[in-house]
């Protein structure tokens, strides 16, 4: 009998895999498709190496500036795919390397639970003393008209394509389908976004959503929020997207529609109900504090359980559910869990926003310097945006939100500070390098004591 069977080889499964082998666990690790989930396959790493292509092509449009010419460049989307799947394939290798050098069994296909303590894998039934299902989330469906049209996409499906389209609607103005919106702007495709809720971003900083759809709408992305769609009409080869708003009904051509409207929990055929693992009204494994689901030796973690439906959270749950089967006091420092949007610009929050603070009535100050008057940022001609932080009346950190250059990057020091509860104090007399970017994060710390040095004064400044 092994110790552990781990179900689903997403960043969740392969990460508490490999730390239960290191804990001293025999580990078997099953999983229908290829190692890495998601995230690696369809998801954070696709789109980021798309992401870049991004990137450099707005580069380009910024050569004169730095004085250099650039002539003949074009974009090929068939090469730029080309190398997303070297990447993907070159990192699901260093996983199974992983695996391998750690000697985690890896068995792949489809798991269901036969018992508590037992999983059936084709016909194959493996022994253990505990499971841990890490299956992870799929694409939300739209129960709309026309949403089974041939162009009309998931996210998985857009990555797979090898054409470019010309005008591109996505239906969702959260992060998946702002990031498909920035990228493929940048690639040369119109597109259009259709939110339902009032604003982009549900649950990010209301100052940061709303500077976004400013600098998205300058870069020429339509964006309707407030828009509830009806329909998809084809028409030979384009479609026709109605939606409604406040006002009156829209409507938006496109070549390709890209559902963006959120994931659900990935328990198919899991068998749950049969060995009664309990689940929520909306699908997600009921877990405790140990993460331990209703059945006491089987586990949960990831997307599957809810939360925050991020590959970074589910490491971390991964981690913690090993160590505390063996008796570890580790924990998920849910409060600084941090989230990074690679738009252009960047967006990362970790901690509270100010309308969280509010909710929780707590007394917090605000402190921004914006990237304007960052050395750095103006010698790379990237100056939109901020770094805002808020603290409370005694200096806490509680929440940082980051808008501009590298603010995927900038968001580790601040993710530490809320999570460590440090105060301004402790961090503006640390020394930051200069000319660096950080020094927009020390300068938005200073200013929560009207202290910053390179903003005009305020009143009361000491």
């Amino acid at each position: 009998m092994r110790d552990l069977i781990v179900i689903g080889g997403g960043p969740g499964g392969y990460v508490a895999a490999l730390r239960a082998a290191q804990l001293g666990m025999q580990v078997t690790l099953v999983e229908k498709d290829n190692l890495g989930g998601t995230c690696l396959n369809r998801g954070c790493v696709p789109t980021k190496a798309y992401y870049q292509s991004a990137q450099l092509l707005r580069s380009l449009g910024q050569m004169t500036e730095f004085g250099i010419s650039v002539a003949g460049s074009n974009f090929d989307l068939q090469t730029t795919w080309a190398r997303k799947e070297r990447i993907v394939r070159q990192l699901v290798e260093g996983i199974s390397g992983l695996l391998v050098a750690n000697r985690v069994e890896v068995i792949t296909g489809e798991a269901s639970l036969s018992s508590p303590q037992q999983v059936r894998v084709g016909d194959q039934l493996i022994d253990a003393k505990r499971i841990l299902i890490a299956t992870g989330s799929s694409c939300s469906q739209l129960p709309i008209p026309g949403a089974d049209l041939p162009c009309v996409v998931n996210s998985d499906q857009l990555l797979a394509q090898t054409t470019l389209p010309d005008r591109l609607v996505i239906i969702g103005g959260g992060v998946i389908g702002l990031e498909f919106a920035s990228i493929f702007q940048a690639f040369g495709s119109q597109v259009t976004v259709l939110e339902y809720m009032p604003d982009l971003l549900s649950g990010v900083d209301k100052e940061i959503s709303k500077r976004l759809r400013v600098f998205l709408k300058r870069q020429g992305i339509e964006i309707f929020t407030g828009a509830r769609v009806e329909r998809i009409e084809g028409n030979g080869n384009q479609v026709t997207v109605w939606a409604s708003t406040a006002k009156d009904t829209i409507s938006a051509e496109a070549d390709t529609v890209l559902i963006a409207t959120g994931r659900r929990p990935y328990t198919a055929n899991l068998n749950l109900g049969a060995v009664g693992v309990a689940t929520t009204p909306q699908g997600f494994i009921v877990t405790n504090g140990d993460f331990q689901t209703t059945v006491p030796s089987i586990y949960a973690i990831g997307d599957v359980i809810g939360g925050a439906m991020l590959a970074h959270v589910a490491s971390e749950e991964g981690r913690v559910a090993v160590e505390r089967m063996v008796g570890h006091d580790s924990k998920v420092a849910y409060h600084a869990i941090p989230a990074v949007i690679f738009t252009t610009p960047e967006v990362a929050t970790v901690g509270l926003s100010e309308e969280g603070a509010k909710e929780q009535g707590i007394d917090y100050r605000v402190g921004k310097l914006q990237f304007a008057a960052n050395s750095k940022a103006i010698t790379m001609g990237e100056t939109e945006g901020l770094v805002k932080v808020l603290t409370t009346t005694e200096g806490t950190v509680i929440g940082a939100h980051i808008i501009g250059p590298h603010a995927a990057d900038l968001i580790a020091a601040a993710t530490l500070a809320v999570k460590e509860r440090l105060t301004a104090e402790q961090i503006t007399t640390t020394i930051h390098a200069h000319p660096t970017l950080s020094e927009a994060w020390l300068e938005a710390l200073l200013d929560t004591e009207k202290r910053a040095i390179n903003l005009m004064p305020k009143r009361g400044a000491q």
